[in-house]
């Protein structure tokens, strides 16, 4: 079965479990924690295929916006998204613009200390390059003089800014790099020539790479867990109760092996200031 197709098997059932919460439902966080009253409010940056991307109908869709539907029915809230840079998510968390960031945020003792995190998915970087490139890769130190695009202001910027560093500190060539506003426009450089890769996650380049558009060079850079982040802390206990909900049920397990995607192997407490 292609992942196209399991995925939208694992939608149907979501679906089918989306309404049997929402059967005699009552919101299970107060109106007083969210932005919007009985809605959960999420923003997300759909360039990152199949974890979030906009499908041809203009619809969302992926891994994490189907898990973020499903958290939304269990706590009886009407889910909405918003489509947003991934430079604006966290100033817009606490500005009070949405409740959760459902983008796959690293998780960082910096991020840590500024807002309520859940670690659930466990990712590494990764970079691509083009399908007709005859580069052999057989370690980063083979990225040496590489000229890549990453996407601003996340993680990957930042483990990028590291690889280069590590590169140079080993007497190596280091890497030019170019900033993007979303991994999407990164990528359509890659295509045009203006770069020579493209430093992203794991999931996504091995999505590109199954499709046959970019090679992927190198991947499992920097592994580290990816989380969904909220300002409130009651929120994020109730999220954190669904998570373990949906383990313990067995629904997550099936959503992440349908994407082919590694959970994380802690219990899905809230990490955060004061925790």
């Amino acid at each position: 079965m292609s992942v196209r197709i399991a995925a939208l098997t694992a939608l149907a059932v979501f679906q089918l479990s989306s309404v049997a919460f929402a059967q005699n439902c009552t919101p299970k966080v107060a109106d007083s924690e969210l932005v919007k009253p009985g809605t959960l409010v999420m923003s997300t940056n759909p360039t990152l295929p199949p974890l979030q991307f906009v499908a041809s109908s203009g619809e969302l869709q992926g891994m994490r916006v189907e898990l973020g539907k499903e958290i939304a029915s269990r706590l009886c809230l009407t889910p909405e998204y918003i489509r947003i840079e991934f430079s604006a998510m966290i100033p817009g968390l606490q500005a009070g613009r949405w409740d959760m960031i459902n983008t796959g945020i690293f998780l960082t003792p910096e991020r840590e200390a500024m807002m309520q995190m859940i670690p659930y998915e466990d990712q590494a970087i990764s970079v691509s390059v083009a399908p007709d490139s005859t580069k052999e890769f057989a370690s980063q130190d083979d990225l040496a003089g590489l000229r890549v695009g990453v996407e601003i202001g996340g993680f990957e910027e930042n483990k990028t800014r590291a690889l280069d560093a590590e590169l140079r500190a080993a007497g190596k060539e280091g890497l030019t790099i170019q900033t993007f506003d979303n991994f999407a426009l990164a990528f359509q450089a890659l295509r045009a020539g203006q770069v020579e890769g493209v430093v992203s996650i794991d999931a996504v380049a091995k999505e590109y790479d199954t499709r046959g558009d970019f090679k992927r060079a190198v991947h499992g850079l920097y592994p580290a867990p990816v989380a969904v982040a909220f300002k409130s802390p009651v929120l994020a206990d109730a999220v954190s109760g669904v998570l373990r909900e949906m383990k313990a049920d067995g629904s997550l397990g099936k959503l992440f092996d349908t994407y082919g995607l590694p959970m994380v192997q802690g219990d899905y407490a809230v990490k955060g200031p004061n925790r």
